[in-house]
């Protein structure tokens, strides 16, 4: 049994509805009396049991059809039929219990069976979507009704009740509790302001995990799913760009900046970006222009530092500013570097200096950031190849001779060790742990163009390959790690050396699909191979995991055919080097 305190249903119906308010007419059209409760009975006995702190159960009087009707209540009658006055209280009756099955619990009619029943039917089927509430039956005449509270229902949600014009009185507990839940929601966006700053505060579970287990589950998502999570929300897009979370998509993509061995190149550029342009690599999207041009035909060389290129040009080797957009120059160069008296065929950037071969048998030192040249001559015929690692240099001529010789100031021009290649040395590289360099020469002998020399003796160490023909000269070669390399040709391959497996035969190579020599080539130290053919300019890009080609970029004509005498790219960008012009391929903006 759960009865109110004493005076509450009085005091909510006053607060509600004031003094003045119309009598309920009964199911026989009487007007009930007034009083204070808002009960059809006698004012004299209400007041009595007002004053002995009992509220009044809804007792019906024989005879006389005193009907009620509440927005929270069912409507009580007996008595009255024919009568119109009881179809009001039934469809009263029957708003009445829609009303309270969704607010809160109400009172089923103890009068006519019809409407108990159509109470109830509508209470069994609100049930599962408004909560568990409370049901009162009617005991009969002069009986307490008795409050069951259904299982699952929330006790501090449970109002009071209020007898007489139950509606109204409920009503105005009904506020009551609003007020209660919107307290309660106050409460909850105090909880969620403490949480970490740019999370939203409201949202599904997924935003309220911990941000490590966040980018844990965000580690399995593909570069595609990523994109879309990032679409959901401000703060979804800002925690999607994370570095970590595209750094293992990036070591699988083309050119964006990561080594095989997870060295970031590119550390000043966020990981999302690159990974959006290394899908034009992928893809074979960019846009072509021309970056510089010149009169007759030569064989440039160039190298990239920084927002710099450097380009060798007849005997001079000129040093131009990228704009911002990376895919212009400003037409007036940083530096000239001269001292040679026949063209410059290679050139390298080593600590602050420019070391070139030229076709006069001498090699320049250039300071970059000065005047300082020192020249010496250093072969017979022209220096067809030169390289500068850890202030040692060696170079390869036509005279079939490979020398190495010291960097240091006071040193420069004294040979270390002279070396006999027995045939012309097109291409040079030193290891990068410094204890020895490859040559490779033109292979006109019975021994491999492939040799590899101790830097320290001068001695053979190995020779590379056993199955090259004739004629198979090698005309650029590249360390990419201590134990790889890679070369290409004349015969017209590109073959990946791996030390540690095999010196007599290479680990992979990929073949020019149409025949050409191959003048150049360079590689982002993990899946992207670029190389340069002898016809037509063509640029070709490969995926080290396929045999195939996976994209060519002609850069001439019938007319003006061209080998691409060197060829290096960045991220963004790849820069090919003509007989007649420089050109650039744009995959930033395509």
């Amino acid at each position: 049994m759960v009865s109110p305190p004493p005076g509450a249903a009085v005091a909510a119906a006053r607060l509600c509805f004031g003094p003045g308010l119309r009598p309920l007419m009964g199911s026989q059209g009487h007007p009930g009396p007034p009083g204070n409760s808002g009960q059809g009975e006698g004012e004299g006995g209400e007041a009595r049991k007002l004053q002995g702190g009992r509220v009044a159960r809804g007792k019906r009087r024989k005879g006389k059809g005193k009907g009620k009707a509440g927005a929270g209540q069912g409507g009580r009658g007996s008595g009255a039929e024919g009568n119109p006055g009881l179809q009001k209280a039934k469809e009263a009756a029957g708003l009445g219990a829609e009303e309270g099955a969704r607010a809160g619990p109400g009172e089923e009619g103890e009068g006519g069976g019809s409407v108990e029943e159509g109470a109830r039917r509508i209470v069994r089927r609100d049930e599962g979507s408004a909560g568990a509430g409370k049901e009162a039956r009617g005991r009969g005449d002069g009986k307490k009704e008795e409050w069951r509270v259904r299982p699952g229902r929330r006790e501090d949600a449970r109002p009071g009740r209020a007898q007489g014009r139950g509606g109204q009185a409920w009503g105005c507990i009904a506020g009551a509790g609003a007020a209660g839940v919107a307290m309660a929601a106050a409460a909850e966006e105090e909880a969620a302001a403490r949480e970490p700053a740019g999370r939203p505060a409201a949202g599904p579970a997924l935003l309220r995990l911990p941000e490590e287990l966040l980018l844990l589950i965000c580690s399995y998502l593909d570069m595609r799913a990523l994109g879309r999570l990032a679409q959901v929300c401000g703060w979804l897009r800002r925690f999607t760009s994370c570095d970590l979370l595209w750094r293992r998509i990036a070591r699988a993509s083309l050119n964006s900046g990561f080594t095989r061995l997870g060295t970031d190149l590119m550390a000043s550029v966020p990981v999302k970006e690159r990974v959006k342009v290394s899908q034009n690599w992928r893809l074979g999207r960019c846009r072509e222009g021309i970056l510089l041009k010149w009169r007759c035909s030569q064989m440039p060389w160039m190298q990239l530092e920084g927002d710099s290129l450097y380009i060798s040009q007849a005997n001079f080797i000129l040093a131009y500013q990228f704009r911002p957009d990376g895919a212009s120059l400003n037409r007036r160069p940083l530096g000239v570097f001269a001292g040679h008296d026949e063209d410059v065929c290679h050139f390298v950037l080593a600590n602050s200096h420019i070391i070139s071969a030229g076709g006069d048998g001498k090699i320049g030192v250039h300071k970059i950031h000065s005047t300082f040249t020192v020249k010496y001559s250093a072969h017979e015929q022209e220096v067809n190849c030169v390289d500068c690692r850890g202030g040692i240099i060696v170079s390869g001529s036509r005279d079939r001779t490979a020398k190495v010789w010291p960097l240091a100031s006071g040193r420069l021009g004294q040979c270390l060790h002279t070396i006999q290649t027995e045939d012309r040395v097109w291409s040079i590289a030193i290891s990068p742990v410094l204890s020895s360099f490859v040559t490779g020469t033109a292979c006109c002998g019975h021994f491999s163009p492939l040799r590899i020399w101790d830097l320290n003796s001068g001695q053979l160490m190995m020779h590379l390959g056993s199955d090259f023909p004739p004629g198979a000269g090698v005309l650029d070669v590249m360390y990419e790690s201590p134990s790889t390399l890679l070369s290409c040709g004349y015969d017209t391959y590109v073959r990946y050396w791996d030390l540690r497996a095999s010196v007599r035969k290479c680990v992979m190579e990929w073949e020019e699909p149409h025949d050409s020599t191959l003048y150049c080539l360079q590689t982002d130290g993990n899946h992207l191979l670029a190389t340069g053919s002898s016809y037509y300019g063509v640029v070709r890009l490969w995926d080290r995991r396929q045999r195939a080609c996976l994209h060519a970029f002609p850069l001439t004509s019938t007319p003006l055919s061209s080998p691409v005498y060197c060829l290096r790219f960045t991220t963004k960008h790849l820069y090919a080097a003509l007989s007649y012009n420089l050109h650039v391929l744009d995959f930033q903006n395509p």
